[in-house]
């Protein structure tokens, strides 16, 4: 891990490289600041790529009078789709009127609230809906009668991370996964980290004037392990799962449906022939890292869908399940779901030279760009101001195209790759948007694209993206490819996976396959 930038103090380290990290490395390079993010995994292997993948406003929050939080969220929303346009994308929501639980009046008013709340916007407003008639009736009971159709926004969560660093390593930040902090101490009014690489287990010591812990679930073990304090506990850590079916509905609307526990779910067309179902809500005790769904979650969640669908969902049905541990702030609410999904940021410093810790506790993927800036306030008064802030209109990699544009970039993609079949193409576009270009570039025929490891399942996934993923996003493993830069491990077969995962050994060992 030898680097000489590393003779030199960085002004910030980051340690976690989830969506807060990364989204703060992002900003605060385009600042002019010199940044080091260290991530003892993957980018995006824990929170951030196991959230309900949606761009929000948080309907349910309004409830909790969390105004502030759903209008920074709705504003949000809008900022993100402009700037992502690749990876943010609108949906449409069906909330079926349940008699037996909120009156249609109250949720009415709180979807009036939830279209304006946020100011003017290019989402279009609520609707109320026949069932009986309208064709996303037609999978519901018959006595779902009422519905409301409102807008939010669907967003690649892993990608919308990665991007985040890739963004952040192209301004000057260094990158480093699999690299866990091991110790930080103050000397001299700077930090002295120690950094392991989780691969080859060598370590270095880096300076910094200022430390960011956005470590999500491990932020107090962070503090507790790394940092030297006692006696930390801050979080509230809350599970999440979901599951995944096979497409039980054919449009392209979502559902958000009540439950009797005054807790919602939604159900997500997903990676065109799935449905995504979730989430949960319970405490956790024990590793983030361990967490896996449970038994009473998956019949909650079928449970849940049963109660609307007229298909009734059982766990045979199940494709795959995943979860995650949300690492809110612990303000004392008495269940879960309560919880604030606001986030805080708390300054450490034992004297008025010492050098900063700044702990990131609580937070949501839709306000990560705020949470940033917010830091950033805080990195300018310890460690002065550089550049002004910006990332509200700097456009994501890829992402520098207008919002209804994806179709002509598919287009002009076939057209100038006429051998990519379009599904392949479309994928390309929703991952890489104009930096497919980028990926494709020298590649005229189909055989320079390399191997196709996508087998049985037709995805396209060629040995050039593989390669492309490893260059430019960090990726080393086989899951680090199928599960996360993409979600491609719902079609790839093991035995492909295998062959992918002795692909890129053999491409880490420079070795020829």
């Amino acid at each position: 891990m030898a680097d000489p930038k590393a003779k030199k103090p960085y002004d910030i380290l980051i340690i976690g490289g989830g969506i807060n990290g990364c989204g703060i490395a992002r900003d605060a390079a385009g600042r002019g600041y010199s940044v080091c993010l260290a991530e003892m995994n993957d980018l995006a292997s824990g929170t951030s790529s196991w959230s309900t993948k949606l761009i929000h406003g948080g309907l349910r929050y309004l409830e909790y009078y969390e105004f502030r939080l759903v209008r920074e969220a709705l504003i949000e929303r809008e900022i993100l789709w402009a700037v992502a346009p690749h990876i943010v994308r609108p949906l449409r929501f069906i909330l079926p009127h349940h008699k037996g639980l909120r009156p249609a009046w109250l949720i009415r008013l709180g979807l009036f609230l939830y279209d304006y709340l946020g100011g003017r916007k290019a989402l279009p407003p609520t609707t109320t809906i026949d069932l009986s008639t309208h064709e996303t009736g037609k999978p519901l009971k018959p006595l779902f009668s009422k519905g409301f159709e409102y807008s939010d926004c669907w967003v690649d969560d892993a990608r919308l991370v990665v991007l985040n660093a890739v963004d952040a390593a192209e301004r000057g930040a260094d990158i480093y996964v699999r690299t866990k902090v091991i110790s930080a101490k103050r000397v001299g009014g700077l930090w002295h980290a120690v950094l392991k690489d989780m691969t080859t287990c060598e370590e270095r010591t880096i300076t910094a004037r200022l430390i960011v812990n956005a470590a999500g679930p491990w932020v107090d073990a962070v503090l507790t392990d790394t940092v030297g304090r006692t006696n930390q506990n801050n979080v509230r850590m809350v599970q999440g799962s979901h599951i995944v079916v096979n497409k039980m509905f054919d449009h392209d609307r979502c559902y958000i449906f009540q439950n009797d526990d005054n807790r919602i779910i939604f159900a997500i067309p997903y990676e065109q022939d799935f449905t995504l179902i979730g989430t949960t809500d319970r405490d956790y005790d024990g590793d983030p890292a361990d967490v896996k769904i449970t038994q009473g979650e998956i019949d909650y969640l079928c449970d849940a869908a049963s109660d609307y669908f007229k298909t009734p969902l059982a766990p045979k049905d199940i494709v795959w399940t995943y979860s995650g541990v949300r690492p809110l702030y612990d303000d004392g609410a008495s269940e879960a779901q309560e919880a604030t999904r606001d986030y805080t940021l708390k300054l450490d410093k034992s004297a008025e030279d010492a050098a900063p810790l700044v702990n990131i506790f609580g937070g949501k993927i839709t306000t990560y760009r705020k949470l940033a800036e917010s830091m950033l306030d805080i990195v300018e008064a310890e460690l002065g101001a550089k550049k002004p802030s910006w990332t509200g209109n700097g456009h994501l990699p890829g992402g520098n195209f207008e919002i209804d544009e994806v179709d002509a970039l598919v287009d002009r993609l076939q057209s100038s790759h006429p051998f990519i079949r379009r599904e392949t193409a479309l994928r390309l576009v929703r991952a890489y948007g104009t930096d497919t270009a980028t990926l494709l570039e020298g590649i005229t025929t189909l055989d320079d694209l390399g191997d196709d490891f996508s087998g049985a399942s037709n995805a396209g996934l060629y040995a050039s993206e593989i390669d492309y993923l490893m260059d430019h996003e960090w990726a080393q493993t086989a899951e680090d490819v199928l599960w996360r830069r993409s979600k491609l491990g719902l079609r790839v077969s093991k035995e492909n996976a295998k062959t992918i995962e002795n692909y890129m050994q053999a491409r880490r060992t420079h070795d020829k396959p």
